[in-house]
């Protein structure tokens, strides 16, 4: 059963899923200045582990990107990232 949380992912899961869906990687400094200033995050858990995330960042009235957006490859093809995408666009 997948959980959607709309809040940005921990550092630690942040990091974690960059690495293993094959985003460049950040720096955990990166990271922590960062994720708090997301405008906007959600991520999707199953069995309390960080299976997909994604996060909106931006100045907050003229500019809106999303980033981020990443699935553990064990869980593609699921529908995880439409569901990541839906949350984000609506």
């Amino acid at each position: 059963m997948f959980k959607v949380i709309e809040a940005v992912a921990s550092v630690e899961d942040f990091l974690r899923l960059r690495q293993i869906s094959g985003l460049s990687p950040r720096s955990r400094e990166a990271a922590e200045k960062g994720l708090p200033n997301s405008l906007y995050g959600i991520h999707i858990q199953t069995h309390s582990t960080t299976i997909a995330m994604g996060r909106v960042v931006g100045d907050g009235a003229l500019n809106f990107e999303i980033v981020d957006v990443s699935v553990d490859p064990i869980y593609q093809g699921q529908g995880l990232g439409r569901i990541v995408m839906e949350h984000i666009t609506t």
